[in-house]
């Protein structure tokens, strides 16, 4: 009697020691470093939830339910890529789509700077990081001068810390992730909205009931005035040439309205030719607010162009035809060292030569 009486008793401490050991690992286990795997003795949601992911600087503030471990120097991301934004709204469009096609194919991660997201964020729904300023001063980078066309040794690059630059806007770039890069430069809704109610609203054409067909038309002038023919040789598309891109959409499509949009709009009022009653000038033309017009271009069912990385996003984005200005420069400009027609307009767009004479006449001494 005894002895049953003595093993019951042993057995009973072992199991209250057990429990209990069980109790006090589970109430503490937090104060372990790497925690213990309790889930199944003691199932809990909280060791479910993926873990986040922090990337700091030493000094960095971190919030109460930071993890303690973080990396010390920007060396710790392995393969950190950005791009400096320069230039304007179309250029950084640009920047950013080269910097996340490229990044891609290399195996790099990429990450955008504070100014390109204040340009861009507003309008588009982008989903790249943003790297802290202090992160971007305090990282190794390598530079890189992109030139704007895909090049073979760009699919090879093996730098974990890479900083790219220039004014890449070419399709060769990121055309295999087209709908990608169509996603992020989704417009965000109020923006989208307005540009289909300023649509809506046009009453153009004798296009009755029927569904009506808009043209998007960007003409570019402005500081192009001076730079196309004193530094490149070149000219902006002139009355001829619109009135040529348009005849090409009348001939194609039924009663088309034709949207345009331009940051010289005194001028196109002047020498557009509105007789056919399908020509409606929309756009506000403020620089400072270029989304705007680019909302209204991007919701058009065909674009035509005249030059420039605006013209060339608000095309890409809208689909349909395209018609740009071709040819816009004499043989020997500077700017055929730099620019790739092939590499700038895809092979389905239309182009329609510009006229090069007023060139010829400035050259007379």
């Amino acid at each position: 009697m005894w002895l049953r009486s003595h093993r019951q008793l042993c057995l009973v401490f072992l199991l209250v020691c057990v429990l209990s050991v069980i109790f006090f690992l589970h109430i503490h286990q937090d104060s372990f470093p790497h925690g213990l795997g309790l889930s199944i003795l003691c199932p809990d949601r909280r060791l479910v939830t993926p873990p986040v992911a922090i990337f700091c600087l030493p000094g960095t503030a971190m919030g109460p339910n930071a993890s303690s471990s973080c990396p010390q120097h920007p060396a710790s991301l392995s393969g950190t890529w950005t791009v400096y934004p320069n230039g304007r709204f179309g250029n950084q469009m640009g920047q950013y789509a080269t910097l996340l096609a490229l990044a891609q194919l290399n195996g790099r991660r990429a990450f955008i700077l504070p100014a390109m997201h204040a340009a861009l964020a507003p309008v588009f729904r982008i989903t790249l990081p943003v790297l802290a300023p202090e992160v971007d001063s305090r990282t190794p980078w390598r530079e890189l001068q992109l030139h704007d066309w895909m090049s073979e040794e760009y699919a090879d690059l093996r730098d974990p810390f890479l900083k790219l630059s220039g004014f890449p806007c070419s399709w060769t770039f990121f055309h295999h992730l087209r709908e990608q890069i169509r996603r992020e430069f989704t417009l965000h809704d109020h923006l989208r909205e307005e540009a289909q109610s300023v649509l809506g609203q046009l009453r153009l054409g004798r296009t009755g009931d029927r569904p009506r067909t808009f043209v998007g038309v960007h003409v570019r002038r402005g500081d192009y005035l001076q730079v196309m023919p004193q530094r490149w040789k070149g000219v902006v598309g002139d009355s001829a040439y619109l009135r040529q891109a348009m005849d090409w959409f009348r001939a194609r499509h039924e009663a088309p309205v034709f949207v345009v949009t331009s940051n010289g709009m005194e001028w196109c009022k002047e020498n557009i030719d509105t007789s056919q009653g399908d020509v409606t000038f929309a756009g506000d033309g403020q620089e400072a607010t270029p989304w705007k017009d680019f909302a209204l271009l991007t919701q058009c069912n065909h674009t035509i162009m005249t030059i420039g990385t605006f013209g060339f996003w608000a095309a890409y984005l809208a689909g349909g035809d395209t018609v740009y200005l071709a040819n816009f420069t004499l043989p020997d400009s500077e700017f055929l060292k730099i620019f790739k027609p092939e590499a700038a307009f895809l092979p389905e767009w239309v182009g329609i030569n510009a006229d090069l004479s007023p060139l010829w006449t400035l050259a007379k001494p």
